[in-house]
């Protein structure tokens, strides 16, 4: 991806044009024409001369070291998802190696065996490039995007069923390719020719990637539109399976007593 050639340095500059530079504690007393911090503002808050940092975000110096990396951290403000994010970019050596293409796609026996044990929960198992391995039948009928052979990706930006499904679309969105880079930055190579083909497929995804976003959500709550129920309101938690496969199973479930919870237990 020659756009993403330089990612640290893209990364770097799209958390420093975010920073408000007055509540940084710069004082700017000429008419600011820029957004967020100048590179030589982020270099005084982080303690680095500005040639140097120059050299980091221009892609000359891809390597700086673990304490001008938090520095950096600490000055971009930077939360812990995108503080690993950043090391990630910085040090892909610590990076967990990429496993074979059919392990990747395996699920193991025992997590199958639960999941055909949990038919009144909507769970599912997904790759690192949110390819459905397998799932429930109750996941199925709640989300076609649960369904074993999609890709939860492609079904949000590229299925006009998405809109309907999700009826708050754009958090969904936002998330799910913030999510997709914070995977990314430790399998690059795996997901290169992946996020290539979306960037040209989807505009809005190419947007929202471009924006550098970084995301793990392993919990909260989603609202699904589900035929021949309505909205449904269902919380998740998310178990990522040890191995180097790098899978995640989620689950999802409705608030015990609700009417979410009647309707889930009618479809399943």
């Amino acid at each position: 991806m020659a756009s993403d050639d330089n990612q640290l340095g893209s990364f770097l500059r799209s958390r420093r044009e975010r920073i408000d530079a007055a509540s940084a504690g710069v004082v700017d007393t000429a008419r600011r024409r820029v957004t967020g911090l100048r590179r030589e503002e982020l270099a005084l808050l982080a303690g680095l001369s500005p040639s140097y940092y120059t050299r980091i975000e221009q892609g000359r110096d891809r390597h700086p070291s673990r304490e001008i990396l938090e520095a950096l951290a600490r000055a971009l403000r930077l939360d812990d998802t995108e503080r690993t994010y950043l090391w990630s970019l910085a040090m892909p050596g610590l990076a967990p190696a990429d496993p074979g293409a059919g392990a990747a796609h395996t699920v193991r026996p025992g997590v199958l065996h639960l999941l055909e044990r949990w038919a009144d929960l909507p769970a599912f198992v997904v790759g690192p490039n949110r390819d459905v391995l397998a799932g429930t039948a109750l996941a199925a009928r709640v989300n076609p995007a649960w369904r074993p052979g999609r890709n939860l990706i492609e079904f949000t930006f590229l299925d006009p069923r998405a809109r309907e499904v999700y009826p708050d679309w754009d958090d969904i969105g936002l998330q799910a390719v913030a999510g997709l880079r914070a995977t990314a930055a430790a399998r690059h190579a795996e997901l290169a020719e992946f996020v290539a083909s979306m960037r040209e497929r989807s505009d809005t995804f190419r947007a929202l990637w471009d924006s550098h976003d970084v995301y793990d959500r392993v919990m909260g709550e989603k609202r699904l539109r589900v035929d021949g129920v309505g909205v449904l309101r269902l919380g998740f938690e998310t178990f990522a399976l040890a191995g180097p496969e790098d899978h995640v199973l989620y689950v999802y479930f409705a608030e015990p007593g609700s009417a979410d919870d009647e309707a889930l237990r009618g479809l399943a």
